[in-house]
């Protein structure tokens, strides 16, 4: 069984949430919280697999809710499930720890098997969510020029170290790819700004998706947000 731990403000979309969520045989709803403090109360008591997270929410919000987890030394796969106008919050969501942002206009189906991706490992965004972040990246690449370590990040999340270690064994090449795809640009572009072959490119991109150990270019510019390289 997963276990199941629902936060959000609104009584009724957390009703709706449990009725759904406790017709599926593998899924278990063991707690609701009204706002982030009760979350992470209820996370540290009942250990919870999956927390479905809401961003706007009294007390803490959902960025303040992940950074206190992480605080705490708490790890459930948390699951952002919050309105569509909360596209900002992607990239800080996933840089505090979330392991998926979904929308709540979501289908059911969609929700259930969101759940059980998460809580298998993966990495999960609606898609409207990867390019609000790839979108954000490719803005903040060229607003940020020059900024200094210690400017603070939107959202609240902690901030990032300007010169993060990478966990991923890159060579200087390969991050500078990296960081380019995690900026929405194509392989023909990256080429264009390295001022090599598009061959070259694709050489480097399959070594990156291989070496992070994920599948696509939304997946490897996830990795990049969370390492603070984008």
């Amino acid at each position: 069984m997963i276990r199941v731990l629902i936060a959000d403000d609104h009584p009724v979309v957390r009703q709706g949430l449990r009725t759904f969520l406790d017709l599926q045989e593998d899924l278990d709803v063991v707690g609701e919280a009204g706002d982030g403090a009760e979350a992470v109360d209820l996370v540290e008591s009942l250990s919870p697999d999956v927390l479905l997270l809401d961003l706007k929410m009294p007390v803490l919000d959902g960025l303040g809710t992940l950074v206190r987890l992480a605080e705490r030394g708490l790890r459930p796969r948390v699951l952002v499930l919050t309105s569509v106008g909360d596209r900002g919050d992607v990239a800080p969501a996933i840089r505090a720890g979330a392991a998926g942002f979904l929308y709540k206009d979501v289908e059911p189906t969609a929700l259930v098997q969101a759940v059980r991706a998460v809580h298998g490992g993966q990495v999960l965004l609606a898609p409207e969510a990867a390019e609000a972040m790839l979108a954000g990246a490719g803005a903040g690449a060229g607003a940020g020029a020059g900024a200094g370590a210690g400017d603070a990040r939107p959202g609240g999340a902690a901030p990032v170290p300007s010169r993060p270690e990478p966990v991923a064994p890159l060579t200087e090449r390969e991050r500078e790819v990296l960081i380019l795809i995690a900026s929405g640009r194509s392989n023909r572009e990256i080429a264009r700004d390295l001022a090599v072959a598009e061959k070259t490119v694709k050489t480097h991109v399959s070594n990156v998706l291989m070496k992070l150990g994920v599948q696509d270019r939304t997946q490897a510019a996830l990795y990049a947000v969370r390492h603070g390289l984008a």
